[in-house]
């Protein structure tokens, strides 16, 4: 059996969670939910199967030494920091390159670093049989999740007829990706039972990545293999990303290669996730108090119902006569939003920093 890697992606900017969220520790590296990381989690989920040295991490410059401090197991060599993002495409391509340095005959995952999945044993299951099928032919592989709702912030994967059946789980031909629908399209799409949300989950061997990129995104992976060219053995890939990596086309892996490529397959998630984008979804994981209140940290409510309410140490936030509120307190800054605003909680980001006096809170 070919060597099986990890790579996670772990650079986002986490807007949608400040002011706990900043650019330097977004996120995935907090314990947005849960006790530790949420980058920790995602590789403690992976389980013995998969060594630190065979776990590689793609973050970002601002990023980078956050990601060491808190998993000290990884190599240093294996955090590898974009200096500028340019979308999902150029990190796939990168981890391509990085992979087939280590391995040409090598097979990897790309996982997000900031999802919840609390069932271990049965994600396990999955990414063995999600390998399996793509080494199994020159497939690139997915793994959807079984909508539990008509979710408009998704995008979905319709899947076709079954082909295979790889450690005991069915894997199925896409028929085609569907971008995030509208509320009337996501209950048809959760009613006609053939629909998974896009989890960003992919599995494929060196080989079929690299062929999908020659073939679909030609002047991306020559960027690329330039790039890895010029790198010496032993050296660092730093200086050479600073000088390649702005210019590679900024576009994700679902439209330039998963959307196009001639031979896509899916594998059902059968254990329970969320990608917990805001703050809201928080509350689906921690208990709420008899009038629907999710507290973490001190506070104390009167007539206040369903409100989301995060302080920090040593510090209470009281509540009277509000309702679905998110309160949000961290030493230096403090968010009061209504829990039907917080897709608008990116642009109040984008607000403060435009304004010098404030740009350090972002």
């Amino acid at each position: 059996m070919s060597s099986r890697y990890v790579v996670i992606m772990a650079g986002g900017r986490g807007e949608r969670f400040w002011p706990l969220s900043r650019l330097a520790c977004p996120k995935h590296l907090l314990p947005v939910v849960g006790d530790q990381a949420m980058l920790v989690q995602t590789i403690e989920r992976l389980g013995s199967d998969y060594p630190a040295g065979r776990i590689l991490v793609i973050t970002n410059v601002e990023q980078r030494d956050a990601v060491l401090r808190i998993c000290p197991q990884l190599p240093e060599e294996n955090v590898i920091a974009e200096p500028v993002g340019r979308d999902t495409a150029a990190a796939v391509a990168l981890a391509t390159v990085l992979v087939r340095r280590r391995d040409p005959d090598a097979s990897f995952a790309m996982l997000p670093a900031d999802h919840v999945i609390y069932d271990k044993p049965a994600f396990q299951k999955v990414l063995q049989a999600a390998f399996a099928a793509a080494e199994a032919e020159t497939a690139l592989v997915t793994v959807g999740i079984r909508p539990a709702y008509p979710a408009t912030g998704y995008g979905y994967i319709q899947r076709g007829d079954s082909v295979a059946e790889r450690e005991g789980q069915s894997v199925y031909d896409v028929h085609q990706f569907r971008e995030k629908p509208d509320a009337a399209t996501a209950e048809e799409y959760l009613q006609s039972g053939d629909f998974y949300w896009n989890a960003g989950m992919f599995f494929w061997t060196v080989t079929s990545i690299q062929k999908a990129f020659e073939e679909l995104t030609p002047e991306l992976w020559q960027s690329m293999e330039q790039m890895v060219s010029e790198w010496l053995p032993g050296n660092p890939i730093d200086a050479l990303l600073e000088r390649y990596y702005p210019g590679m086309e900024k576009i994700s892996v679902d439209y330039a290669i998963m959307e196009k490529a001639p031979v896509v397959r899916v594998l059902e998630a059968d254990f329970d996730w969320d990608d917990v984008g805001e703050w809201p979804a928080v509350a689906r994981h921690y208990p709420k108090d008899a009038n629907g209140n999710v507290v973490r940290g001190n506070a104390v409510a009167l007539d206040s119902h369903k409100n989301i309410v995060r302080s920090e140490p040593g510090h209470v936030i009281t509540l009277v006569g509000v309702d679905n509120l998110m309160v949000i307190q961290t030493a230096d800054a403090t968010l009061v939003c209504p829990r039907d605003k917080a897709q608008d909680i990116k642009a109040l980001v984008k607000k403060l920093g435009d304004d010098p006096r404030y740009q350090h809170l972002v």
